[in-house]
This record gives C-alpha cells, sequence and structure tokens, in this order.
C-alpha cells in the first residue's frame, strides 16, 4: 500500500498545523490551525470576512492546495486538541472535503462553536466524537484504521492519532508532555505507544512537535505549576489591596488550580474574559470540571465592566479577578486594565500573577513587554513565568524514540532554525538527515512507501 504525507502547514512556523496522510486510496488530514501571530499582525483586518485564498496569501491559514496533488479521497479531518493553532481554520477550510470532523468531545464542542461563530464558509461536515483509547476504520479496505492515544497537554483531552496501515502506523506526535500527574484527567499513555512500536511492522513513521527539544532533563508535570502559583499566591494572603492572575483561557487545569487557591487565601474568584468565559465554560457543561456554585464567568464587555465596578465598590481585596491577556493582547482584559480601561483601578504594589510564559515569537514578545510596561506606570509588581510548558523537553523526545522506534521521522511545529535541536537529537539516535529523517517544508509531499 501507498504511503504518502503532505505537509501542509506548520512546517516553517509554530501555528497554522494541517498535514495529510494518505494510505492507499484513503486520507486523513490531522489539524487545521490559524496562525495566530499573523492575525494579530492585521489586527485591522475582520479575517471572519475574508475568503479563504486571501488568508491563504495572508499566511494565516494553511495552503492547502497541494492537496489537489494527493490521488486520494479525505476520509476524516482530525484534530488533536483544541488550541486555535490547531482548530482555527476548520470553520474556513474543512467545507473543501466531504469527510467528517473526528475529534475528542471537548474539542467538538469547541470546533462546533468556532463553527456557529462563522457561516461564511457554510461548513456543514459532520461532527463526530471519539475518546481517547477508541478506534474508528478509515475507507472500506477494511486494511486502515484511526486510533487515539490519550496524552497530556496544556489542554483538556488531547490526543495523538495513529493510522494504523499494512506498512507501519503513522504517528502524529503534536502537541504533548509526559505528565504522569495531571491536575485533569489521565496521565499519558505510554504503554500504549509501546505496544503501537512493537506491533505488526511497528511505526513507519512519527510526526513529532520539536518545540522544546532545545531543553535539556524532562518537562515538569502539571501538579509543579499548581504547587508554586499555590506557593506564590499563600505568599501574598495577607496584601489587603489588588490581585489580578491571568493564564491560558484553554488552559483549564491552572484556571482550576487558580480558582481553588483564590477561595484558600479568602478572595472570590471571579473568569473575566470571552475566551475565559469560553473555555471554562464549555469544560463545565461537559463535566470535566466542577467549578463553585458561585463562580462568575463574564465575557460580554458591558457585564465585564459591571463587574469590574461591584469589585471596586465592595473592596479589591475580596476577589481574584482571572482575566485574559497573558500574551499582552491589544483587546484582552488585562491590556484593558493596564491602559486604564476599565472601572478597575490598579493601585501602587497591586499584584498581577502571570501563570504563563511568553510564546517564542515576536509580535507576542512585543506585545507582553508593553503590557508589562502599563502595568509597571500604574504600580503593579508581576508575579511571571509561574509555568511549565505542555512540551516535551529532550528526555521526553527521547523516551518517545525509545517507545514508538519508528522507521522515519518528520519534525514540525517549528521554523527551519528551531529544528536544529530536534535533528541532533534524533542523529545521536542514529537517524541521518535525508534518509529516514525528513526536514521539510509547507506545501511538500513525502512518499515514504511506493
Amino acid at each position: 500500500m501507498e504511503i504518502e504525507i503532505a505537509t501542509i502547514g506548520g512546517y516553517e512556523e509554530v501555528g497554522r498545523q494541517m498535514t495529510a496522510v494518505r494510505a492507499g486510496d484513503d486520507v486523513v488530514i490531522f489539524d487545521m490551525g490559524l496562525n495566530l501571530s499573523q492575525v494579530l499582525i492585521h489586527d485591522n483586518v475582520e479575517t471572519e470576512r475574508m475568503h479563504s485564498l486571501d488568508l491563504i496569501d495572508m499566511g494565516a491559514i494553511p495552503d492547502d492546495r497541494v492537496m489537489s496533488d494527493l490521488e486520494g479521497d479525505v476520509k476524516a479531518i482530525v484534530p488533536t486538541h483544541g488550541h486555535l493553532d490547531h482548530i482555527g481554520a476548520i470553520s474556513k477550510l474543512a467545507h473543501r472535503y466531504n469527510a467528517p470532523v473526528v475529534a475528542t468531545p471537548f474539542t467538538i464542542e469547541l470546533v462546533k462553536q468556532q463553527i456557529e461563530g462563522e457561516q461564511k464558509f457554510g461548513v456543514e461536515n459532520d461532527l463526530v466524537k471519539m475518546d481517547a483509547g477508541e478506534t474508528m476504520s478509515i475507507g472500506d479496505s477494511g486494511k486502515v484504521e484511526l486510533e487515539f492515544v490519550n496524552v497530556t497537554h496544556s489542554i483538556i483531552d488531547a490526543i495523538n492519532p495513529v493510522l494504523h496501515t499494512p506498512e507501519g502506523a503513522v504517528v502524529y506526535g503534536l502537541d504533548k508532555r509526559m505528565d504522569h500527574t495531571p491536575v485533569i484527567g489521565d496521565p499519558i499513555d505510554m504503554e500504549r505507544f509501546r505496544e503501537i512500536g512493537r506491533e505488526g511492522n511497528g511505526v513507519l513513521c512519527y510526526i513529532e512537535d520539536c518545540t522544546n527539544a532545545n531543553k535539556k532533563g524532562r518537562t515538569p508535570s502539571e501538579n509543579v505549576a499548581r504547587e508554586h502559583l499555590r506557593d506564590v499566591l499563600y505568599s501574598i494572603e495577607d496584601y489587603d489591596g489588588g490581585i489580578v492572575a491571568t493564564t491560558f483561557s484553554s488552559h483549564i487545569s491552572r484556571v482550576t488550580s487558580l480558582v481553588e487557591f483564590a477561595k484558600d487565601i479568602g478572595r472570590q474568584p471571579v473568569l473575566l474574559g470571552r475566551s475565559m468565559e469560553k473555555y471554562s465554560g464549555t469544560a463545565e457543561r461537559l463535566d470535566f470540571v466542577d467549578f463553585p456554585d458561585d463562580l462568575g464567568m463574564f465575557g460580554h464587555r458591558k457585564s465585564v465592566d459591571r463587574t469590574f465596578k461591584r469589585i471596586m465598590n465592595e473592596g479589591k481585596e475580596n476577589y481574584l479577578p482571572i482575566v485574559t491577556g497573558h500574551q499582552g493582547e491589544p483587546r484582552a482584559m488585562l491590556t484593558r486594565m493596564a491602559r486604564g480601561e476599565t472601572p478597575y483601578e490598579l493601585d501602587d504594589g497591586d499584584k498581577v500573577v502571570f501563570s504563563a510564559r511568553v510564546i517564542p515569537e515576536p509580535t507576542n514578545e512585543g506585545q507582553r513587554y508593553q503590557a508589562e510596561k502599563l502595568l509597571g506606570m500604574q504600580g503593579a509588581r508581576v508575579y511571571d513565568d509561574i509555568h511549565v510548558s505542555g512540551h516535551l523537553n529532550q528526555e521526553g523526545h527521547y523516551e518517545m524514540l525509545d517507545a514508538l522506534q519508528p522507521q522515519h521521522i518528520i519534525p514540525a511545529h517549528q521554523d527551519m532554525s528551531g529544528y536544529s535541536s530536534y535533528v541532533n537529537l534524533c542523529e545521536s539516535e542514529g537517524y541521518q538527515l535525508g534518509r529516514d529523517l525528513h526536514v521539510t517544508r509547507n506545501g511538500n509531499l513525502i512518499q515514504l512507501v511506493d
């Protein structure tokens, strides 16, 4: 059976992920993501009103025109998790393919919200839920099967999909860390990865996110970030002014910890910002979390400002606002607070807790720098980098290679300069660039089996 891989997006940048795998006549697409940086650069452009070809030319969504060179029919679109760099282009591209979107329940719900929020392209693909540990037959041959393997990441309900073919398995390894003690959900299923490495013809190809391949050691568990966050908040428990926290809205485990520790230090938590309300509200509706009954979630600007007025009237010392804006996004809550555009007034000595790292990209770094400067001008004290990454460090990469023993490797989720550490790591394990280690670009086809 012929096996061919199209590296469509996310092979020259972090963002707009999209990969297609052809097994015989059957094609499965993994991820359809947005390049958030390109959207931020064009902040004055209403991307939801733009034609998909214009969005492609702008670099905001994957250029999927290479799909016309794949001889086969798309049978499934499979996003790995609910981050926008993996699902953000589904509402703009999925209508081109007569195939269902297959994902875990939390991811499917986020995809559904994306589609409902943008009707321009009339996306009507079926949405199919599949849990980690389950499998699905692909095509009519009975020889190709899709499996979801549970992984841990900075969002709940994440998986690595595996396409089982007669020639061996294709493992799509974006995005994960090895967390054996997660705050929410099950640990990464390393036992299943090891089994896949030993079954049948083993692993034909491993497509891997190499974001942290330059970092030594292993990525800490989310529990490490949780304890760091607990220590920071307990240390400022006696402060009688304002404390504000910010983190990734999609990081439900972190939000849950913030809510819990706010209660511990005698403050009422409240979630503020559209994306904060969206992700946490969805997680609660699907029973992934059980927030306190009195937890407020407000996304609409008027509702947020009314809440800020209430906090100011009742006393900042009684509340912990958990807000959007950890990357300094211009329209996010924390940036508005830093600019003095909300009823919440920051005073000298007020604490701002960033339970997030800056995404290492110039646009984000510039915006975050500006936001911190504005906060400092109002006298706020910044507590930074209370976080652990959602991606594998070097030892995690070695462990995955040892478990899977792949015949071929394709690095992803970086630009060319970002691949060097992962290439060195693979070469130390006996792989050779151009032979079984394939550094590629967006829009390329890689024939693994003729």
